[in-house]
């Protein structure tokens, strides 16, 4: 009893820690002031169990990894002007992090130094030029623009309609200041989470305008993400003041409107976009996939042509940390060689399971049952099975086949035919002629 018990205890040591460790963030700041100018931020993060270790972005004794294991689950880079990150900490360091499935939330800001400009691009963004602003006449703040109009309103209109990342769009306007984002739309990995309203443009704010800016109207993205292949997930905002404490409580009033809000609603879209930044939400996995015949519960060594089959496949999904049944109508099954022979919509019976049938195809060879589900704000659901498909063998074949019918009585017709024509060759006597009777009797 006592060995179990230990047993249980060591296993719920062990499952606590690597809890733990998938909160543990590392931030990174230009300077220390930024916890208390950012500390609602942070609150939230410490709130949800995030464990916070700030560092400063050139501190020389930086590292992400020691003796091969990375330290932190999730990187916050809030250090817009930093030029070259210190210790062992660089741009390929963090996108070879990045690639080993890790979370990174960047901010840039109208000044962004070299190191932020090189990730952006690393990631599938692009930073607009030093010293440039998102630009507003039409939808900036009364209260906090200092005149240049570079402190603009944000519609919540203009967020991503995907509530898994941005969370309610019903929320009040939000404030945001800093550069432009440029990325390329036909990237299927990129994903524009709040863009600029259509009067807006990218560009240096005292500068008279000699050519056309980098980004304009809803092109200006002003906070991006990426979902990689790996499901590894990256937001890159702009904005550093975005998840700041004034931007945050401040009142808000838009240019040309008599109503005043009390506060913004960037807080809501900052907690959204960071649970679904550090995977808090938005995850599914597959638990079991199981496929047999009809009538049958273990699956066969291999699998007969025009057979008929059962797929079922258990998704389940993270919600307030555990994992549950997911709830959805829209996941479907391949059946593929090479192209895909079916396509069929599974169908939900309960308990995260989704379930198929059908019948093999007419062709036999090395097939796949694939689930492949791809939606925005959840993870890749991506699941493979392979089995093969053998012909009918030489007992199987039914003998006589409504099809061949035809066949068959032109054959039997034949049969007959031959068997009349040998009767009457053999059995037939011609009649001799009248001249030839006449000369022989004469």
């Amino acid at each position: 009893m006592k060995i179990f018990v230990c047993i249980l205890l060591i296993i719920y040591s062990v499952s606590q820690s690597h809890a733990e460790l998938k909160k543990e963030t590392l931030v990174l700041l230009d300077n220390l002031a930024t916890r208390e100018t950012h500390s609602i931020f942070f609150k939230s993060l410490q709130d949800r169990d995030f464990k916070l270790t700030f560092k400063l972005a050139d501190d020389p004794n930086l590292q992400l990894a020691k003796y091969g294991e990375y330290l932190y689950q999730n990187v916050i880079i809030f250090s817009p002007l930093t030029e070259s990150f210190g210790g062992s900490i660089s741009v390929e360091e963090i996108t070879q992090y990045i690639d080993n499935g890790g979370n990174v939330l960047v901010t840039g800001s109208a000044t962004s130094g070299e190191a932020i400009r090189e990730l952006a691009t690393e990631v599938g963004f692009e930073l607009d030029e030093e010293n440039a602003s998102v630009i507003d006449h039409m939808n900036y703040d009364q209260i906090l623009d200092s005149g240049d109009h570079t402190t603009i309103v944000a519609s919540p209109k203009n967020l991503i309609d995907s509530e898994m990342i941005v969370g309610n769009k019903n929320v009040k306007p939000l404030l945001y200041r800093g550069t432009g984002i440029i990325a390329d739309r036909e990237n299927p990995l990129v994903l524009p989470l709040l863009t600029a309203d259509s009067t807006a443009y990218s560009y240096i704010p005292d500068s008279p305008i000699k050519e056309y800016p980098h980004a304009v109207g809803r092109n200006t993205i002003l906070i991006a993400a990426l979902q990689a292949r790996n499901n590894a997930r990256i937001v890159f905002s702009g904005s550093l003041f975005f998840f700041s404490d004034e931007a945050i409580m401040s009142q808000v009033k838009k240019i040309g409107e008599r109503e005043t809000h009390e506060k913004s609603g960037n807080l809501d879209v900052i907690d959204a976009i960071s649970k679904w930044c550090f995977k808090e939400v938005g995850q599914i996995r597959v638990k079991s996939v199981k496929h047999h015949k009809e009538g049958e519960k273990e699956a066969p060594a291999s699998y007969t042509i025009t057979e008929p089959v059962v797929y079922t496949i258990e998704v389940e999904q993270m919600i307030n940390g555990a994992w549950k049944a997911f709830v959805a109508n829209d996941v479907q099954l391949e059946f593929v060689r090479i192209d895909p022979f079916v396509r069929v919509t599974l169908k939900s019976i309960g308990g995260g399971k989704y379930q198929a049938k059908f019948k093999i195809p007419d062709v036999y060879g090395v097939y796949q049952f694939k689930v492949d589900y791809d939606r925005v704000g959840y993870t890749r659901l991506y699941s493979t099975t392979q089995v093969s498909v053998r012909p009918l063998q030489h007992t199987q074949y039914e003998r006589f086949i409504p099809s061949a019918y035809p066949y068959y009585a032109s054959a039997f017709s034949m049969m007959f035919g031959v068997f009349v024509f040998s009767f009457v060759f053999l059995y037939f006597k011609d009649k001799p002629d009248k001249v030839e009777v006449e000369k022989k009797t004469n």
